[in-house]
């Protein structure tokens, strides 16, 4: 079968999840990488997504370095913050997962939308997905400099093209935001039970 900007990212999370359904950090973290050369071909108009989603991803990753053995299983890092009360805080890996999990939400809604209405232009499936999923965690700033940021989106056709290649790429596309979708409404309903779901942005 023909490779796409996608099949890394769908076997990626084949291994994502151990016998008993956890989901495993290392797998997970580097599933949400597969997807930053994707979010390169956007230009300018996501380079603070981007942003945003590494930053959050190297603070989990170098959490989970320090003992792998200990932060195997995703959850670990939050239940670690719990018993030291440092949830809260705007550089604990609880808020880290909280906004990477957040923002995946939000590129899936964008794939998804890309695949499911093909007559929308860029910057309607960009707006539609951010009023779906980011909007409502953010604060009048960090809305509008996402405002701006999505005038900024490539053409849909030209994007489309860029990222073409021998394989189907929207039936990838829509094979990932199905595997991905139930694996971060999990994490969703974690971090809800927890009670860490719900701080927000400036």
């Amino acid at each position: 079968m023909e490779e796409t900007v996608f099949t890394s990212a769908i076997e990626g999370m084949k291994h994502m999840k151990s016998d008993h359904d956890e989901i495993l950090t290392k797998p997970f973290l580097d599933v949400c990488k597969m997807l930053l050369p994707i979010l390169d071909k956007f230009g300018a108009a996501m380079a603070v997504v981007k942003s945003d989603i590494s930053g959050n991803i190297t603070r989990l990753d170098s959490k989970y370095t320090e003992n792998p053995t200990r932060f195997n299983y995703l959850y670990a890092l939050v239940q670690a913050e719990l018993e030291t009360k440092t949830t809260k805080n705007s550089s604990s890996c609880t808020n880290g997962l909280l906004w990477l999990t957040r923002a995946m939400d939000f590129l899936v809604e964008l794939f998804r939308n890309l695949y499911q209405h093909q007559d929308w232009t860029m910057q309607q499936a960009c707006n539609d997905s951010y009023g779906k999923t980011l909007k409502k965690w953010h604060g009048w700033i960090a809305s509008s400099s996402f405002t701006v940021a999505i005038k900024l989106v490539p053409d849909r056709k030209k994007f489309m093209e860029v990222i073409a290649s021998k394989g189907d790429t929207y039936a990838d596309m829509d094979k990932f935001c199905d595997s991905f979708s139930p694996v971060l409404a999990q994490i969703h309903k974690f971090l809800h039970s927890c009670g860490v779901d719900s701080m927000k942005a400036a």
